[in-house]
């Protein structure tokens, strides 16, 4: 058994210094995926520091309608919060469908933002994997890649991004707030999670010893019409294999305003840009939900086992739509 050192941080400042001047450390919230990686010796940090007695885990509604999220607040309460279920539903449901109530209770919502690929081939110590080993490769590429990604993926990592929390965010426009040691700045949540192109080792922008100390959700009014639609194996907290997060702006039966993100097949939370660019101006019905999904879609690389996935997220994104546009909610 390895041996690891354990410190818990009182302050922020104390935390961001103890991890920035000890490259061997990181970061300990709710621990329901690190612990795991540490007991399967994937992850081999030297020191654990303890962030949660950190004021961080507040939630607050802001004035203009948007909230802020402390990193440490735990995802049942966010996914139970008044202003959370009546001005985001979609983010009450990915929260509610991420996890069991036990884990729900224990993990941090700075925390799902930072969770660890599901594939198998990476929990592994004994397999190629360009997460954990760069330059090894990647042995889902020719090995069992059912639930792998199909949108965004390179040579060198198909893993699919796990968190259905993160999917909302995305949908959300939301942003992280981080504090390291040269202060604090905010990353939009799409772009802190990177695809894995040549580098998939590394999954966001955060500087060594930085640390996310609350989301901001932005005023969006239209998310009142919003739904989460989580496809997957079996109903009780399996990982998706296809879901959409979508909120819908109609006025007399148009849409005017579209937010859509994928989960389950992408190596990121992923924005459908391409579909919510078709939607605007197009009557809500079947066939412009369809020609939506499929542009989206166009792009998908598929092998073998995971073929099934490009026909399954074109089906949640049309069935996500028409959930959406059936829900009573107010205009942007």
């Amino acid at each position: 058994m390895r041996a690891i050192s354990y410190t818990r941080a009182t302050d922020v400042p104390g935390a961001v210094a103890a991890v920035t001047n000890d490259p061997g450390s990181s970061f300990l919230a709710g621990g329901t995926t690190e612990v795991d990686l540490l007991r399967l010796d994937v992850l081999r940090p030297n020191r654990l520091v303890d962030i949660n007695r950190l004021p961080l885990a507040g939630i607050e509604d802001r004035a203009d309608g948007g909230l802020v999220i402390g990193a440490l607040a735990r995802m049942s309460e966010v996914a139970e919060a008044p202003g959370v279920v009546e001005r985001y539903p979609m983010l009450s449901q990915s929260l509610l469908l991420g996890a069991s109530a036990q884990l729900r209770h224990m993990a941090s919502m700075g925390g799902n933002l930072m969770q660890r690929v599901r594939c198998s081939y990476y929990r592994d110590p004994e397999s190629a994997c360009n997460k954990r080993v760069p330059g090894s490769g990647c042995s889902a590429l020719e090995g069992v890649h059912r639930g792998h990604a199909i949108l965004g993926t390179s040579e060198h990592c198909i893993a699919t991004h796990p968190s259905d929390m993160a999917v909302a965010l995305v949908a959300l426009d939301a942003v992280v707030r981080v504090e390291g040691v040269k202060g604090t700045r905010t990353i939009p949540v799409d772009d802190f999670f990177l695809l894995p192109e040549d580098t998939p080792e590394r999954e966001h922008p955060l500087t060594p010893g930085e640390l996310i100390t609350a989301i901001e959700v932005p005023a969006l009014p239209m998310a009142r019409r919003s739904r989460y639609l989580k496809v997957r194996d079996r109903e009780s907290y399996e990982f998706a294999l296809a879901s959409a997060a979508v909120a819908l702006a109609l006025e007399d039966g148009v849409i005017r305003g579209v937010r859509l993100a994928l989960g389950g097949v992408a190596t990121k939370p992923w924005r459908a840009h391409r579909a919510e660019e078709m939607l605007l101006g197009q009557p809500a019905d079947e066939d412009a939900f369809a020609r939506a999904a499929d542009a989206e879609l166009a792009p998908a690389v598929t092998r073998p086992m995971n073929a099934f996935k490009a026909e399954l997220a074109r089906r949640t994104v049309v069935r996500a739509l028409r959930t959406a546009a059936a829900l009573r909610g107010e205009p942007a």
